[in-house]
């Protein structure tokens, strides 16, 4: 059993539809954001600048996992590990496979999500008058090409790796669910919607996600 730190409201998400995937059990420890702490904190609350989690994660940022004395940061470093220690259909099947989901990781990480998270921000989690309009419309305009580069990709096999849902489909539709608020890129990119519907409909994402949205916002 493996100890995880962070919150369902965070990149924590991941992880914990990836355990749920395999029935890996796990340890919940809740450590908030700091910056979604307004006012007097509550007494026993532990956030990302809690001295007790600086000790877990001095970058002060979740989520952070506990295995067997190794400590891991990174949430999409976090599913690798786990997906490579505990073998299964969703780990890669050959290092072919394994260079694959690297790079499709790494591509979500640095091509997607920079601006996905502002799209997220900016048309849908802050209040609106809170909102930047601007950076909205650059980062939609900033995803149409790799969203492009995913749907030509999908519109030739099921998943990222093939006919097989792997652990770099829960990477990279992680990523991309940020985006979900900017409609136009998605209808644009028919093949990308249907593989995340898809991805979206495995009874361990709506798991995550139900205890996602039973966790206070």
């Amino acid at each position: 059993m493996f100890t995880l730190y962070g919150v369902y409201r965070s990149r924590a998400s991941r992880i914990v539809w990836l355990a749920l995937e395999l029935g890996l059990p796990f340890k919940h420890v809740p450590v908030i954001q700091a910056n979604r702490l307004k006012g007097e904190i509550p007494p026993g609350t532990v956030h990302t600048r809690s001295p007790e989690f600086l000790k877990v994660n001095p970058n002060g940022h979740i989520p952070s996992i506990e295995d067997d004395g190794l400590v891991l940061h990174e949430s999409l470093a976090i599913t690798l590990y786990l997906a490579r220690k505990h073998g299964g259909p969703l780990a890669p099947a050959n290092v072919a496979e394994e260079g694959q989901t690297m790079m499709w990781t790494l591509w979500a990480a640095t091509e997607v999500e920079p601006h996905s998270i502002q799209v997220l921000y900016n048309m849908a989690a802050k209040p609106p008058e809170e909102r930047d309009t601007k950076a909205a419309a650059a980062a939609v305009e900033a995803l149409a090409a790799p969203f492009r580069v995913l749907n030509e990709h999908l519109a030739r096999q099921p998943f990222i790796l093939g006919d097989r849902f792997t652990v770099a489909d829960i990477n990279v539709a992680e990523v991309l669910r940020y985006a979900l608020p900017a409609k136009n890129l998605w209808e644009a990119a028919p093949a990308v919607s249907a593989w995340l519907r898809t991805c979206h409909a495995r009874p361990a994402y709506q798991e995550m996600m139900a205890r996602r949205d039973a966790e206070p916002a």
